[in-house]
């Protein structure tokens, strides 16, 4: 072999050497991701919102990838991409911009708005993700292909088994039922044994990081982080006589979840509000609009509340104001198990977000915002705009019930197809925007009002030792007598669990549970990601 054959094989060699290292980087992920940095659900909020600001008409949308833990921002140039990475998150390139998905959906509500029919802007394929239900045949399926197939590329179409309906039920709550609390009196059952128990998972729920409402009886903190919304004190009624779901409602009111009857409808509880210091609650507006007096009851001897404001179609939320004014309306959605969820302030939604649901009929359920802005079409001209739609379950009964992510308020719900036995799609009123048509502030009196360390004077020291929720000392740090053998403090004692104290387990039976409230809650920065609030 001569010397130019040798130069000209050793040429070769070197070429499929920089091929074999320039081969990878060509076929590497577009979004390049391996330079993304992790983020916990509420740090990748505050993020996003920094960056879709940046970015104007250059983002096109954002959702946080829970499985990576991991923030994805749309962007429609090569530009955008660099400074979003410099951020830490990833940046997706995508085809459709924000005014590309918006136009489509203004298309789809001028020439395909037929009952059945329900879309949402979907950032995860950057397309609108239109959803038929099963009536949706013949003509009505002939519309909407029509207008679809015109936007090829921006839309996609599913089929759901189910049919989009609203989630108002016409039979009585019956306690156990799928996991619902059923009526007031199931609070015996629900939280027997267990009161004590109650009052400090209240505390704990509400107490991680610095999130959290703290505690016990008259030691409610509320949301000492403070949030988009205040935070909502937990009031009076920290304890945990609200725990079981229902009992003595006119004196310590309803918790989000809840059973409520009016019209011969049978609906849930959003989320207790006040209004210039005066108690009311959330709810949907549909549920609203079919009575105008509310009660904790199927026979309607116990009246709570009188309907002050309600919205649908369009939206899809009511206020109703508690008939007595001296009604201690705790800031917290019943957990159905016989503990309670502190909720402190209100969030918006975001794609990828974790959430549960507490409604009348199916207790607790969760699942995962999977678009925002949804239109539903309910028929009969009940045509609802900007909503909420996730993959959560919900069942007729569960409508207005309390949509929530950790302690802040997210939505209230509307309806949707299928069951909590087959799945199907769920869509929720955010409730941002029912707070802000309202003037409603999440939470009780003044601690609905108050915000950040305000609340209760806690500060960081909501999380912490026995007298940190409130300066409350022994009600909610620990102290077994004030927990627990106070009765009415947060042991959950006669009236509030159900009727007779030693039947409701209170006082003795949760005494050294509650009494364990503050340490509970108490960790400070316990809870790391999850427990971080949601600003």
């Amino acid at each position: 072999m001569n010397k130019r054959t040798l130069a000209i094989s050793g040429a070769a060699v070197a070429a499929l050497g920089a091929a074999a290292i320039l081969l990878p980087n060509a076929n590497a992920n577009p979004d390049k991701t391996s330079g993304a940095k992790t983020f916990s659900s509420p740090v990748a909020v505050k993020l996003a919102r920094s960056l879709a600001a940046d970015l104007g008409d250059n983002g096109a949308g954002w959702y946080y990838d829970n499985a990576n833990r991991q923030l994805v921002m749309n962007v429609v140039d090569e530009d955008s991409a660099e400074g979003v990475r410099a951020k830490g998150a990833v940046a997706k390139i995508v085809t459709n911009s924000m005014e590309d998905l918006k136009a489509a959906t203004k298309t789809l509500s001028s020439d395909a708005s037929v009952p059945g029919t329900a879309w949402s802007i979907d950032p995860v394929t950057n397309k609108v993700q239109v959803t038929a239900d099963r009536t949706v045949t013949g003509a009505k399926w002939a519309t909407l292909t029509r207008a679809t197939d015109q936007m090829e590329g921006t839309v996609s179409v599913k089929r759901s088994q189910g049919e989009f309906k609203k989630f108002d039920g016409e039979e009585a709550a019956r306690p156990g039922d799928n996991g619902g609390a059923g009526a007031g009196d199931a609070a015996g059952d629900a939280g027997a044994g267990d009161a004590g128990d109650a009052a400090g998972n209240a505390g704990a729920a509400g107490g991680a990081d610095d999130a959290g409402a703290g505690g016990a009886g008259d030691a409610g903190a509320g949301g000492a982080d403070g949030g988009e919304q205040g935070a909502g004190g937990a009031g009076d009624a920290g304890g945990a006589g609200d725990a079981g779901g229902g009992g003595d409602a006119a004196a310590g009111g309803l918790d989000g979840g809840d059973a409520i009857f009016g019209g011969g409808a049978r609906c849930s509880l959003g989320f207790n509000v006040s209004v210039d210091g005066a108690p009311g609650f959330l709810t949907a507006g549909h549920c609203g609009n079919a009575s105008q007096t509310w009660t904790s009851d199927e026979a309607g001897a116990q009246q709570v509340g009188t309907v002050q404001d309600s919205k649908f179609p369009e939206s899809d939320f009511a206020l109703v104001m508690y008939d007595d004014a001296t009604t201690q309306a705790s800031s917290t959605v019943d957990l159905q198990n016989g503990s309670t969820q502190e909720i402190g302030r209100a969030v918006e939604a975001s794609v990828g977000l974790k959430v549960q649901r507490s409604g009348s009929t199916t207790g607790v359920t969760d699942g995962t915002v999977t678009g925002l802005n949804a239109t539903v079409n309910y028929g009969n001209g009940d045509i609802v705009n900007g909503l909420i739609q996730t993959d959560v379950c919900a069942e007729p009964g569960d409508s207005g019930g309390a949509m929530f992510a950790e302690d802040a308020a997210v939505g209230l719900t509307s309806g949707g197809s299928g069951d909590c036995t087959q799945g199907g799609e769920t869509f929720f009123q955010p409730v941002t925007g029912a707070l802000e048509a309202t003037g409603a502030v999440i939470g009780a009196g003044d601690g609905g009002a108050g915000g950040g360390d305000a609340a209760g004077g806690a500060g960081d020291a909501a999380g912490g030792a026995g007298d940190a929720a409130g300066g409350a000392g022994d009600a909610a740090g620990g102290a077994g007598d004030a927990a627990g053998g106070a009765g009415d403090a947060a042991g959950g004692a006669g009236d509030a669990a159900g009727g007779a104290g030693d039947a409701a387990g209170a006082g003795n039976a949760g005494a050294g549970d509650a009494g364990n409230a503050g340490a509970a809650a108490g960790a400070g920065d316990t809870g790391n990601d999850t427990g971080q609030g949601l600003n």
